[in-house]
């Protein structure tokens, strides 16, 4: 739970770089790669995590700059890292200087059901989580190097002079 803003404020800028890592690292022939027919591609789930922000926050009155929901998902990875950025460190100036402490405990109407501030900030940091590590998959797929996050990646151990565990 997020019961400070410090907690947001620390919290969210670990995310927003690792988020910020991981779009450097997106092409934009990368952004077609697909799991299944059906499935979202790399590119609309990065989009998706870009438009989150802003679609999000607005259930609580906060206006967080970037696209709305419906904005068509840009043919360039550096648009989707632009935007990104944009709206993650507008959210992150919009709490820090229009919130305190208490006003992460009021609530707001949530997708039906009414969540305290706290927890919807919390919620958009998992939800940007959840989505990037499916990135990742696809990103693995595209033939794209995948950064660590939390912790090396396959290829970053020798960096750390040590050799990647056994698969």
């Amino acid at each position: 739970m997020i019961r400070t803003i410090s907690d947001f404020v620390h919290l969210w800028s670990r995310e927003l770089e690792s988020t910020q890592k991981i779009l450097k690292h997106l092409t934009d022939r990368s952004l077609a790669q697909e799991v299944a027919p059906e499935g979202r591609t790399l590119g609309r789930l990065a989009w998706h995590i870009v438009t989150t922000i802003p679609e999000m926050t607005s259930r609580t009155g906060l206006a967080i700059a970037g696209p709305p929901e419906s904005a068509p998902l840009p043919l360039k990875a550096k648009e989707i890292a632009g935007a990104y950025n944009e709206a993650a460190i507008s959210l992150l100036e919009a709490v820090r200087s229009g919130w305190t402490d208490a006003t992460l405990e009021q609530t707001d109407e949530m997708y039906g059901e009414k969540w305290k501030r706290g927890e919807t900030l919390l919620a958009l940091i998992l939800h940007q989580t959840h989505h990037r590590a499916q990135m990742t998959v696809l990103m693995r797929q595209a033939g794209l190097d995948v950064p660590g996050v939390y912790g090396p990646a396959r290829q970053e151990w020798a960096a750390y002079g040590m050799q990647p565990p056994e698969i």
